[in-house]
């Protein structure tokens, strides 16, 4: 029998985390979902997650919460995320960052494996070693526990994420595009089983920029100068892909997920 996967697209601020608590278990029970990914680096006020949100995360259904290049913007996620098997940040860090980048879960009776990478283009602030060429080494030590591994690549660029799918077709279950915050019409099987998609999307507003107050983003882009961003509560999704992969870990099938949250902001 074989292995459903859902992985959520990025969960941005307090809606985001709103669309977990009132979505994912109906949407567990509905697609009889093993194991649920989730990208939540932009949880705690669109930017970057904190201890607190993230063991209410995991609390809430999320067995795997993966991070990006904002991973550590909250202080208190560099001393939970070693005590925390259920976080994973970007594989590619240096040797000495605290937590892992891939891990192995058991699942009834099968174990599968996830990694997340972060990509190399247009992220100023961090500069972490190439992905590509990473990616086979971790296999090889992954390979022996599992045949099962799901990628999350969290990349600026469709190119590369694109880039990315070609490398790995074979070597991992599947690759699954984060960053841009916005669901994209291309998930298919690679001829070698690799299940694949350029982005799964984001858990939060609809009606925003990337889940946040579009008035604010455009100022930013008009003037340069930061400025706080807000939450938006309006026309809220839950989205993400399942995952259909076989126990000898080719994929049968990719398939976007949006889900209606219904309700707004608490009172």
């Amino acid at each position: 029998m074989g292995i459903r996967i859902l992985c959520l697209g990025e969960i941005v601020g307090k809606p985001g985390i709103y669309c977990i608590k009132n979505g994912l278990k109906q949407v567990k029970e509905d697609h009889r979902i093993d194991l649920v990914v989730a990208n939540g680096e932009g949880a705690t006020g669109g930017f970057g997650l904190g201890k607190n949100h993230a063991v209410y995360l995991n609390k809430l259904g999320i067995d795997v919460i993966t991070l990006g290049e904002k991973g550590f913007f909250k202080k208190d996620m560099v001393g939970h995320i070693a005590k925390a098997p259920y976080m994973l940040r970007p594989a590619n860090y240096p040797p000495n960052v605290p937590g892992r980048g891939w891990r192995t879960y058991q699942v009834g009776e099968h174990t599968v494996g996830v990694v997340t990478m972060l990509g190399q283009s247009d992220f100023s602030r961090v500069h972490l070693s190439n992905p590509f060429t990473l990616l086979p080494g971790i296999i090889e030590r992954m390979a022996p526990i599992t045949p099962v591994i799901i990628l999350q690549f969290h990349a600026a660029t469709t190119a590369e994420r694109n880039a990315m799918f070609f490398h790995a077709d074979g070597m991992v279950s599947a690759v699954v595009g984060t960053h841009s915050k916005a669901i994209t019409a291309d998930a298919r099987v690679f001829p070698n089983g690799t299940a694949c998609i350029t982005d799964n999307g984001r858990c939060g507003s609809m009606t925003s920029v990337g889940g946040l107050e579009p008035s604010i983003e455009i100022e930013k882009f008009l003037t340069q100068i930061p400025e706080r961003s807000e939450d938006v509560w309006d026309d809220l999704e839950l989205q993400g892909v399942i995952i259909d992969v076989e126990p000898d870990g080719r994929s049968r099938s990719i398939e976007p997920l949006r889900y209606p949250i219904e309700g707004g902001e608490p009172s």
